[in-house]
């Protein structure tokens, strides 16, 4: 017997290889923003509206992708896709100055606590910076540095929308107990309007890796790491 569960997974192809120089962390930060509201629904109301059905929700990033998904009882499918669809669609229309500045400092925090102020926290920043050189997208991290999140624009939001966030950069994915034919209803009815978007653009100029680097590459690092006393 099937477990009255569903899922609901929308992944765009864009992550923080897509961010321009000056704009590091940027695809991390507009994950934040689209949890800051829509033309028809509310700053937090995502959140709300999706646990009271009974469900859960998160979203991530990473250097390729940025994926939000839901888990919610089968008879509230309707009510993810349309979330999903409304925030797709007419997200920019709930934009502010003064959400962006929010976000930008709970992005801050969330940079502090696990890089900043975390022993050794920084490792995987620096064996990024040592393993790809500087004009590959992956030298640096999915995180960003803290000038970066801070010079973030409503213009750059904008512009990262409009570019990335459309159907022809997204797959969505449903798992679970439901109807196949009901549900493809249900998507077309949801994000049929929305316009498709034009062809995302390359990615910047890129260095090829090669399969042996050559002489090992070394760093040393001390690390002001507080211990207990002896």
């Amino acid at each position: 017997p099937s477990i009255p569960i569903v899922g609901v997974n929308l992944w765009y192809a864009v992550g923080s290889r897509n961010e321009r120089p000056g704009r590091t962390g940027f695809a991390h930060l507009f994950e934040h923003m689209m949890f800051q509201g829509s033309a028809n629904v509310p700053k937090n109301r995502h959140f709300e509206l999706i646990e009271q059905a009974g469900g859960s929700l998160n979203a991530s990033t990473w250097f390729d992708r940025t994926n939000y998904y839901e888990t919610l009882p089968a008879n509230h499918l309707e009510l993810a896709l349309w979330l999903e669809s409304d925030r797709m669609g007419w997200m920019l229309t709930a934009m502010t100055q003064e959400k962006l500045e929010n976000q930008q400092e709970v992005v801050k925090n969330e940079r502090k606590e696990r890089y900043d102020n975390q022993p050794y926290g920084d490792w995987d920043e620096r064996i990024q910076a040592l393993a790809f050189p500087p004009t590959h997208p992956y030298h640096h991290s999915v995180i960003g540095s803290m000038e970066d999140i801070g010079a973030a624009t409503l213009e750059d939001v904008a512009e990262f929308f409009k570019t990335f966030y459309v159907p022809n950069n997204a797959v969505l994915t449903l798992a679970g107990d439901f109807d196949p034919d009901s549900a493809l209803d249900l998507v077309n009815r949801h994000f049929g309007d929305i316009p498709a978007g034009a062809r995302i653009p390359p990615l910047p100029g890129t260095v090829e890796i090669p399969a042996v680097i050559g002489d090992t590459v070394r760093e040393e690092v001390v690390g002001n790491v507080p211990l207990p006393r002896v």
